[in-house]
């Protein structure tokens, strides 16, 4: 037997090829080398199952868009326009019930899967084969507050976390140096009704909360330019720290407490990132004018920055950016739910599309063409539906029996029709669907069991979608 003994050189050697890896790795703390998935940097230690997507944009039509008039035709309006609907009608949020309403748009076969899209929406007609559209999306409420919470919490009350919150609670962020949950407005657009508590951590850890980024504003977030000398703020930050730490040990690990301190850190890393992320001189002149920010419709413009902010949050990991809606100052829509026309829908819808038509279509284009759309879910959604028969002469009331939803991209079986409503476009005949299933299958593809990912508080263990819910696996590729 021979004892070969390893020089110091020979050591050096043989494994000075690992060190690149040590630093990486000090770079990047949650990079796990040599996965294609690398574990969350949330709550979560692993994913339950591979991910499909990354991360998430949601664009929240506000008000409740018409699915009769955008991706649900019904011939059967237009053959009956003006006569009494055959079928008993539930009483409607105000009452007010008309003759049956045929849509003033036209709808065309779009893409090669030849999906129909209303009129309203020429831009987004060219992603048809991008989208899932699902026609039977149903909800157990008829009011917008209580809607806009049960969309985006699973609880028709405030209270709860928001999905966004619940995706950063468990999967964390890609950036440091960026919130997991980001909210995008532009101009005068205000928070829907329900107010900011629909970004709401709930009972989660402070940091999961929606940030709000104003998208055209001179600072995004207020306050968020440094004042002073940078390092002499580090140094103030630190000193701070240490007493947060020593009062952090004596709650015995408070995680609210917790959380005010790493929200205090995040908020030092934001005052360089938010200002670099939304500069965005850099950007080609085909680029802005695919996503309409140079539009002459100031609308249209403010709408096309936060979809092109949105992307650029995408490339710098943070895990879901959710947008809003303005206001277009007609019909019945006001400002917190501007897609509400229980009067003039013609021209309301017609602005409101006008609004986020183009914008929508170049990030999904633009997405795609940059690889990202492949681990980026898209979400299209409104609290709920509306009426196939008239409000008055020209609107439509509040419809939760049926109406039409559209997720694109993150795994999603693009140019797909799911689930349908009756010939009138009034309740949800096949394949009936739920918000909860919604969030079960945004879950899913962020590679989250939605039944599993959940929070204890007030003495039970609560998830985004309660105690339902079931993935829509016939959407998935």
């Amino acid at each position: 037997m021979s004892t070969k003994f390893i020089t110091r050189r020979s050591l050096l050697q043989s494994c000075s090829l690992g060190f690149g890896s040590v630093a990486l790795s000090g770079m990047f703390p949650g990079l796990t080398l040599g996965s294609e998935s690398p574990p969350p940097s949330g709550a979560m230690s692993e994913f339950h199952h591979p991910p499909k997507a990354k991360r998430v944009i949601f664009c929240f039509m506000s008000g409740g868009v018409s699915h009769v008039d955008s991706f649900d035709p019904k011939p059967m309006l237009e053959k009956l326009h003006g006569k009494p609907m055959p079928v008993t009608v539930e009483r409607t949020q105000f009452n007010n019930n008309g003759a049956i309403m045929a849509s003033p748009f036209k709808f065309t076969p779009s893409g090669q899967s030849g999906i129909p899209v209303s009129g309203m929406f020429p831009e987004i007609a060219k992603v048809a084969d991008e989208l899932a559209v699902v026609r039977s999306m149903t909800t157990s409420v008829n009011e917008h507050a209580q809607g806009n919470f049960m969309m985006h919490t699973g609880f028709p009350f405030m209270g709860h976390p928001s999905a966004g919150a619940w995706a950063a609670y468990g999967l964390g962020s890609e950036n440091e140096n960026l919130p997991a949950f980001v909210v995008l407005r532009s101009g005068a657009a205000v928070a829907p009704h329900g107010g900011v508590a629909l970004f709401s951590n709930g009972f989660l850890p402070g940091q999961h909360q929606g940030s709000t980024l104003y998208a055209d504003r001179a600072e995004a977030i207020q306050n968020i330019a440094p004042h002073g000398d940078s390092l002499a703020q580090r140094s103030r930050l630190d000193f701070v720290k240490r007493f947060d730490g020593r009062f952090l040990q004596s709650t015995s690990q408070d995680p609210q407490v917790e959380a005010a301190i790493k929200n205090a850190e995040v908020a030092f890393r934001m005052q360089s990132a938010v200002p670099e992320l939304c500069d965005i001189s850099g950007e080609t002149a085909a680029t802005l004018k695919r996503y309409g920010v140079e539009s002459k419709d100031p609308l249209t413009a403010a709408y096309g920055r936060q979809c092109l902010l949105a992307r650029r949050l995408v490339e710098r990991g943070v895990r879901f950016i959710e947008l809003s809606c303005l206001t277009a100052g007609i019909g019945a829509g006001g400002a917190p739910n501007p897609w509400d026309q229980h009067g003039k829908l013609e021209l309301g819808h017609k602005k409101m599309a006008e609004q986020v038509d183009q914008p929508i279509s170049g990030m999904i284009q633009d997405l795609k063409e940059r690889g990202l759309l492949d681990d980026t879910l898209v979400v299209w959604a409104c609290e709920f539906g509306r009426t196939p028969f008239s409000q008055g002469s020209d609107g439509r009331d509040h419809n939760p029996f049926g109406f039409s939803i559209w997720m694109a991209g993150g795994g999603i079986k693009g140019g797909t029709i799911h689930g349908a409503t009756d010939e009138f476009g009034y309740r949800a005949v096949e394949n009936p669907c739920t918000i909860y299933d919604l969030w079960a299958t945004v879950l899913h593809q962020l590679g989250v069991d939605h039944r599993k990912l959940t929070y204890r508080h007030g003495g039970r263990d609560f998830r985004l979608t309660d105690v339902h819910g079931n993935v829509i696996h016939k959407i998935l590729t």
